[in-house]
């Protein structure tokens, strides 16, 4: 009887996300997304740098929603707080609860956010 090899699941090359920071540059959009384990990852956001802040804000929340789902198999919610300079934005991530007749709902039993 041949026997498969076990994969080990690979835990993420970076946390869960909880928090975004996007600021508005001369040179474009810059990020950095928050972890639950203090880690920071940034980077710069791929819409033109003349872009619109709300377009801006999209971009960032949809680029977190499809990291925590590619690398986390987990749905998350971007909440963004009140500006409080017109150059800097933050938000808050948080996991979305999904309905149990959801097939495709990850199993999040024991898992508390950020």
């Amino acid at each position: 009887m041949v026997r498969r090899k076990k994969e080990k699941k690979q835990r993420p090359a970076f946390g869960l996300p909880t928090g975004i920071v996007l600021l508005a540059t001369p040179e474009g959009w810059r990020t950095s997304v928050l972890t639950a384990e203090g880690g920071m990852l940034c980077g710069r956001l791929s819409v033109p740098a003349r872009t619109d802040p709300h377009h801006a804000r999209d971009a960032a929340a949809t680029m977190v929603t499809e990291l925590a789902r590619d690398f986390h198999d987990t749905d998350v919610q971007v909440h963004w707080d009140p500006p409080r300079e017109p150059w800097s934005w933050t938000a808050q991530v948080t996991l979305t609860a999904r309905s149990e007749n959801d097939p495709d709902a990850p199993q999040t039993e024991g898992r508390t956010p950020g």
